[in-house]
């Protein structure tokens, strides 16, 4: 495998940003069905908290988006929502992924465990031969 390499769920990516697609076409449709008198009752704050949940919403939904796994020669990146934690490969000392769970974990030297949430189980077979890729790369590097 070349270096660097990136992996990245892409069944998350699309379902997220096609349920914030969804959200924001019922919502337009919704709007769009009132009758002048409803939408006149409606206050400057009311459409200020709607706005603010619209915006949390498509917050969360990036950082789900952009979670990802880097491998590259002199270490690992792991992005889990907007938490980075860059490792070097001799801080891995393995990787596993348990029956059921949705993603791989990553047993560091210092006694902690990092959820990997770029491999997510819900990619079938990829994410287990990611894994094992992983595994590959720590053998060889660490």
């Amino acid at each position: 495998m070349t270096l660097p390499h990136t992996w990245r769920p892409l069944g998350v990516r699309v379902m997220a940003w096609f349920l914030v697609a969804a959200l924001g076409v019922m919502c337009t449709m919704v709007w769009v069905g009132f009758t002048p008198e409803i939408k006149a009752q409606v206050t400057m704050f009311e459409r200020l908290t709607f706005g603010a949940v619209g915006l949390g919403i498509v917050v969360c939904v990036h950082a789900l988006t952009r979670s990802r796994v880097e491998a590259r020669e002199d270490g690992l990146t792991v992005v889990n929502g907007y938490k980075r934690r860059d490792l070097e490969w001799a801080e891995i000392l393995a990787i596993n992924f348990p029956r059921g769970a949705p993603w791989p974990n990553v047993d560091l030297a210092s006694g902690h465990n990092i959820s990997v949430h770029g491999i997510q189980a819900s990619d079938g077979a990829s994410s287990k031969k990611s894994v094992r890729t992983l595994r590959t790369l720590v053998d060889q590097l660490s």
